[in-house]
């Protein structure tokens, strides 16, 4: 059994910054690529961005510049640096890996709880 967990959320005023974490635990030998994403109210669940096993990172428009992600292989675990939040920002951040090397063998599109993080104007 394998789990991601999210922490960090929050509420902040435009401008400000929050940090997410996502730590994945499980018998785990091998994590690829480890994304985030975002759902606001009334919307679908968007892609915010990804980092890959080799480190390369990729975000979409609405947030590069503003978000960093970063991971720490030997925690586990993945980081969304938030900085300039704007209130559109406001959504339900989940982590996301597509794929993972465990004791069972390959697990596929793991999501976290998610975390809410509400950027007030």
């Amino acid at each position: 059994q394998v789990q991601l967990v999210e922490s960090g959320g929050g509420s902040v005023q435009a401008g400000g910054s929050l940090r997410l974490s996502c730590a994945a635990s499980g018998r785990i030998f091998t994590i690829g690529t480890m994304g985030w994403y975002r759902q606001a109210p009334g919307k679908q669940r968007e892609w915010v961005g990804d980092i890959t096993s080799g480190g390369p990172t990729n975000y979409a428009e609405s947030v590069r510049g503003r978000f960093t992600i970063s991971r720490d292989d030997a925690k586990r675990s993945v980081y969304l640096q938030m900085n300039s939040l704007r209130p559109e920002d406001t959504a339900v951040y989940f982590c996301h890996v597509p794929r993972m090397t465990t004791q069972w063998g390959p697990v596929y599109d793991q999501w976290g709880q998610g975390t809410q993080v509400t950027v007030s104007s």
